[in-house]
């Protein structure tokens, strides 16, 4: 069959493939890069000029917190507009480009009922933003910053008539300090790009195996003995949560016990349920150190501690971990299992559940309440204890039935590289959850969990952003806002603005390909790190064995998760099959990247030979060379029409299965496409058999065939 006649037989495929659809242009009012999508937003005619003369000015509850937030929202926009505007709030309200209007300062503390609404009425004259609360201003602050847009005429926001409210009231970000120590600026770029996508809880992960990072006066070996001299001061613990306060963010402080507690037991091995002596935790992973539950003095130098972490941190929730006890020291130790026998204790699990309950005394005595991962969770635990679940909305729902408010994290677990697609279109109220009102109102939110094994200061932002913002918009906006290919166009857009907070996911990548080069790089590199991503879930740890000591400066530290380029040609795959019209458009788009991935091979081989940092990037530029020759041929049959032999196919099959085989922890996340035009030259002739629908189905499962995912866990 000629290249005509493939065309025309592509155009009866064309209703079949949901890429076609993809392409439909969206309405006006539906192509805005507003991130996370407002709960009610219809565009107007007209629009709303920004110059020099811009201004700002306030009415209300013109609080502190209020005047640092206009000052930062208009010191961004100065940024992105070079504009030179008037500082400070002006003093007629009527004459001003932005009103701000806020009903009440809020809460002295932010608090979970904090009501964050606003509207944001956009005309010709002025903008008005209203708000019941400062914080509501805040975020409609942040909104307002989004709406910018510019053309020949100079700056402007389009006329707007906004309502918005988040769907949840739990919205965070984990980030775990303990495993690699991260230090301020970063704490603050993060919380900064929080506040720019409304979320409103900071979990900050602060004990753990491999690090004790927070100073405690009463019992200065933990973090003397347990840090290697890396943790945060009380006076700095105290500036990162006004510097969330000011933001409306609250700051939830985690300790991990009875597990996870190496480091607690590094400075005092008295707490521990083996006699020590510990040592610092260097690798990843669970490890056996437990505090024992059975001794009184246990508690009582809990109770001192908690006591004093409770007079630092001023957020009603507390968090105790409670995940992932292998209980192993306890099944060791005679007295332990002499307490239980003498209790009626009959298992690991209700000796953990007794530990729980003492922790829920402390605490309730502090004032806190308290917050745990999946395993504390039992139904004889007071209701006002909340389940953080990383076992899946199965798990939360069954604690909101029991009166339980919990908090959902598993499908949000950014550590383990997934697509941004897994996290966005992952609910923690998924439709059908077939809870009451009532129940439901127990699903607190969701958080993002930033998990530390394989980040550092100069790579964690790429781990968390621009996928993260994802997730705020699933917890702030209506369930019914599940556009994938949307969220990814304005997802582009957000990435770039969180650069201005300083953040660094998007501009180290380069930094880091320039080191392992030994300086300037051709270009072939880039075509490999942006075709890459790391492995996915925890095979990182078997395949590329690290500890906490070492360098993380290899090219899987360098490689960013979701690739877009990888995400583009998967997208130019579909097209090629099913937008006929644009067949040659398609075919020479693909042409050309794959001839790219041919051709870098021998450049890479000899930027290895004098580059030995990126010795272990060798067999991934032949696989990458590999691809790129198996990728022309099935272009090549496809073109012309002209099916290839079944043993062709079985060939280039076998050594794509070769080439998806990860090496130094990376994978490329195009091969499922690769596959389909294999499979697609291959099939081709069976058009004629078939139905359109049919064919393509039987390409894709070919190609794609289903995998099952294992729930996350850290």
């Amino acid at each position: 069959m000629k290249a005509h006649k493939l065309i025309s037989a592509l155009l009866l495929l064309l209703p079949c493939f949901p890429h076609a659809a993809a392409q439909a242009p969206a309405p006006a009012a539906a192509r805005h890069n507003l991130m996370p999508v407002p709960a009610s937003v219809r565009f107007n005619p007209g629009r709303l000029r920004v110059d020099k003369t811009f201004t700002v000015a306030a009415t209300g509850a013109v609080d502190e917190r209020l005047r640092a937030g206009v000052d930062r929202a208009v010191r961004r926009l100065e940024g992105r507009t070079v504009l030179e505007v008037a500082r400070g709030l002006a003093a007629d309200p009527a004459r001003a480009t932005l009103l701000v209007e806020a009903g009440a300062p809020g809460k002295a503390v932010p608090a979970v009922d904090e009501d964050e609404s606003y509207t944001l009425e956009v005309g010709e004259r002025q903008a008005a933003l209203r708000a019941p609360t400062v914080v509501g201003a805040l975020r409609g602050l942040e909104t307002f910053l989004q709406l910018l847009e510019g053309d020949r005429e100079g700056f402007y926001l389009p006329a707007v008539s906004i309502n918005d409210r988040p769907r949840f009231r739990w919205r965070g970000l984990m980030m775990d300090i303990a495993r690699h120590f991260l230090p301020m600026e970063v704490v603050k770029r993060n919380l900064d790009a929080m506040a720019a996508v409304k979320l409103n809880v900071f979990h900050w992960h602060l004990t753990e195996d491999q690090g004790f990072r927070i100073e405690s006066k009463k019992f200065p070996r933990l973090h003397q003995m347990g840090s290697d001299g890396n943790f945060y001061t009380q006076e700095q613990a105290r500036e990162v949560i006004e510097y969330a306060r000011q933001r409306g963010i609250r700051v939830v402080p985690e300790f991990d016990l009875p597990g996870h507690a190496t480091a607690w037991l590094v400075g005092h091995p008295e707490l521990g349920s083996a006699p020590g002596p510990y040592t610092i935790e260097r690798k990843p992973g669970i490890f056996e150190p437990t505090l024992d539950p059975t001794r009184e003095e246990v508690y009582k130098f809990l109770e001192v501690f908690f006591t004093e972490m409770a007079a630092l941190f001023p957020d009603a929730y507390m968090h105790i971990g409670g995940d992932e006890n292998t209980g192993k020291q306890w099944d060791a130790n005679p007295k332990i299992q002499e307490f239980m026998k003498a209790k009626g204790i009959k298992d690991n699990h209700a000796l953990q559940t007794y530990f729980n309950q003492r922790m829920l005394k402390i605490l309730q005595k502090n004032g806190k309440r308290m917050m745990g991962w999946d395993e504390i969770f039992q139904p004889d635990l007071p209701k006002d204890v909340v389940i953080h679940s990383w076992r899946g909305q199965k798990a939360l729902a069954e604690a909101a039935r029991r009166g339980y408010d919990g908090v959902l994290s598993n499908g949000y677990y950014i550590d383990l590289i997934f697509p941004t697609t897994d996290h966005y279109l992952n609910d923690p109220l998924p439709e059908g959850h077939g809870l009451t009102e009532a129940e439901a109102r127990h699903v607190l939110g969701g958080e993002a969990t930033m998990w530390a094994e394989w980040v550092t200061p100069e790579t964690v932002d790429s781990r968390i952003w621009p996928r993260t913002a994802a997730i705020a918009e699933r917890l702030w906006s209506p369930r019914e806002v599940r556009d994938a290919d949307d969220m990814y166009r304005r997802l582009a857009v957000t990435s770039v603005r969180l650069e201005e907070l300083g953040l660094t996911h998007e501009r180290n990548q380069a930094m880091m390909l320039r080191r392992l080069a030994g300086g300037a790089y051709p270009p072939a590199l880039e075509t490999l790190a942006s075709f890459v991503e790391p492995v996915k879930e925890y095979r990182r740890y078997q395949q590329r064995p690290q500890t906490m000591l070492s360098p993380l400066t290899g090219l899987v530290d360098a490689a960013r998760p979701d690739s877009a380029a990888a995400r583009g040609f998967t997208r130019r795959v579909g097209l090629l099959l099913s937008d006929a019209p644009r067949f040659a458009l398609h075919f020479s788009t693909l042409r050309d990247t794959l001839t790219a991935w041919r051709d870098a091979g021998p450049v890479l081989e000899a930027l290895v030979d004098r580059s030995p940092a990126l010795a272990e990037a060798r067999p991934l530029a032949r696989d990458l060379g590999s691809a790129g020759e198996i990728g022309l041929e099935a272009l090549s049959y496809i073109q012309q029409g002209v099916a290839p032999t079944a043993e062709w196919r079985d060939t280039r099959l076998a050594a794509l299965a070769e080439v998806a085989k990860p090496k130094a922890a990376l994978e490329f996340p195009f091969l499922p496409a690769l596959r389909e035009l294999v499979h697609a030259a291959y099939e081709r002739p069976q058009l004629e058999g078939t139905t359109p629908a049919e064919w393509r189905r039987r390409v894709r499962e070919l190609a794609n065939p289903p995998k099952p995912q294992p729930p996350a866990n850290h």
